[in-house]
């Protein structure tokens, strides 16, 4: 454990709590726990995480702006829904990118867990891009990842970050409930 990793697990914290609440500043939040994710996982050869984790960078930025102005009138986004058939669509990239990238990370690096950091990895681009448009299943995304997440970062050796997963996991359940019932109230207003 470094402090470094003790700074990102509290920020990832923070920035789920705020998400949760559907408050603006989970994203500055969220980019100061990536940036230092950036270099921690590039120390441990988690390379798709690393990966991941720039791409978060670009992910954020555009959900902070997406939550701000793609909504109605370019006004706040509100809370929504997929149907059955694009969340199978969902589902079908995830385990896709799952496929290629771990094959990928298996043949030309020296990954330490490839197809595992590969689902984490893959779940995760579905996930937050669904958490940017705010629909309820990204929550669903977001719980297989902390699942995956615990075990990896355990394995590790990452154990503060293995901790937050599993901070992550409780939390991402409560965020699905709690976004359904905003959504169901919104209908219903």
């Amino acid at each position: 454990m470094t402090p470094w990793e003790l700074v990102a697990t509290v920020a990832g914290f923070l920035c789920v709590l705020l998400t949760m609440r559907q408050n603006i500043w989970c994203w500055p939040v969220g980019l100061l726990q990536t940036g230092i994710y950036v270099w921690l996982f590039w120390n441990v050869r988690l390379y798709s995480d690393f990966g991941l984790q720039l791409v978060y960078i670009v992910l954020q930025l555009f959900g902070w702006w997406n939550w701000l102005h793609g909504g109605r009138a370019r006004g706040r986004l509100g809370v929504s829904r997929l149907g059955p058939s694009a969340t199978l669509v969902w589902l079908g990239v995830g385990f896709a990118g799952t496929a290629a990238l771990g094959s990928a990370m298996f043949r030309f690096t020296a990954a330490a867990l490839p197809f595992w950091d590969a689902a984490q990895t893959s779940l995760s681009l579905v996930a937050q891009w669904l958490m940017n448009q705010k629909r309820v299943e990204s929550w669903l995304f977001w719980i297989a990842v902390d699942v995956l997440s615990v075990g990896i970062y355990y394995v590790k050796g990452l154990h503060f970050t293995s901790l937050l997963y599993a901070a992550y996991l409780v939390m991402a359940t409560m965020g699905w409930f709690a976004w359904r019932k905003d959504l169901a109230s919104a209908r219903a207003a």
